[in-house]
């Protein structure tokens, strides 16, 4: 019973990351219908502003602040400056964020020289819960998991930006026809992705560690989730994240941990065959 317990919740608290990371890569991919594959570098840079917080003197969790705001900032520079040149040729998009990120990584690798540094967690010690010992930050990013969740389905379904932002998607023309600005909704939309990945960098530092490659795991199980839930689909990218982080944290309990990464990507790979719709098929854009 214990064990089954403590299997459990870190299955669930590993499943809460990955909903975590794919929450901003979906969005980008539903709203401007392009795949950021910079979004792993994102969330390295998230893990790496707080730890430079850390490493001035500051509190960790005020590091864990200012890190979405930074990455944001960086994400909005980017997408001014290169991606939005991008959009109207997806593959192309696809090439020139992959290179952003080979920079991203490497000039991060540069700066802490290929080590694994450690970032304490802002919330110590664990509670007991059926006389099984659980970390209180782990608990707590699944907590602050949903609340992000949640905050950002009703900002896509329940207000003017999400709307507009399902109507560029559907016919930029007509929307820009209707006086949306299309350029600065994707600007919006890009920025607010990019400041998702730094605050999933930020809470996952201390558990993982920050590393160089920190975020290349996250971004190829990120696209697997989308392309497993469904591409265009809040809830599809929401389930499909919730799948891969559960098959990811689950397998390893029972099989070798490299046998049980390579069986999770062949599972989905062949539910993709099979329903290439995602379990959520839906239109492009069903935000709504």
């Amino acid at each position: 019973m214990e064990s089954a317990l403590s299997a459990t919740f870190d299955i669930l608290s590993f499943g809460a990351v990955i909903v975590l990371v794919v929450l901003g890569l979906g969005i980008i991919a539903g709203m401007m219908g392009i795949f950021n594959f910079a979004h792993g570098e994102f969330v390295l840079l998230g893990a790496y502003a707080t730890y430079l917080a850390y490493s001035f003197g500051l509190p960790v969790w005020l590091g864990m602040l200012g890190a979405p705001l930074v990455v944001a900032a960086i994400g909005f520079v980017l997408e001014r400056l290169f991606i939005r040149h991008f959009y109207a040729a997806p593959i192309v998009a696809m090439l020139g964020t992959y290179a952003l990120g080979l920079i991203i990584r490497e000039g991060v690798r540069g700066l802490i020289g290929g080590l694994y540094i450690t970032v304490p967690e802002p919330i110590v010690g664990s509670f007991t819960v059926g006389g099984v010992q659980l970390s209180r930050w782990r608990f707590a990013i699944v907590v602050i998991t949903t609340a992000v969740v949640l905050a950002s389905y009703l900002l896509l379904t329940r207000t003017s930006f999400g709307l507009r932002g399902r109507a560029a998607l559907e016919n930029p023309s007509l929307a820009r026809a209707s006086g949306i600005s299309t350029s600065a909704l994707y600007a919006v939309t890009f920025t607010f992705g990019a400041a998702l990945a730094g605050l999933a960098g930020a809470l996952v530092v201390p558990v993982f560690s920050l590393s160089a490659d920190l975020g290349v795991r996250f971004l190829i199980e990120g696209f697997l989730a989308i392309m497993l839930g469904g591409i265009g689909s809040f809830e599809g990218s929401m389930v499909g994240a919730a799948v891969v982080g559960m098959l990811s944290a689950a397998l390893p309990w029972a099989v070798a941990p490299v046998l049980a990464d390579v069986l999770t990507f062949v599972i989905a790979i062949v539910f993709v065959k099979f329903k290439p719709g995602g379990l959520i098929a839906e239109r492009r854009t069903n935000y709504a």
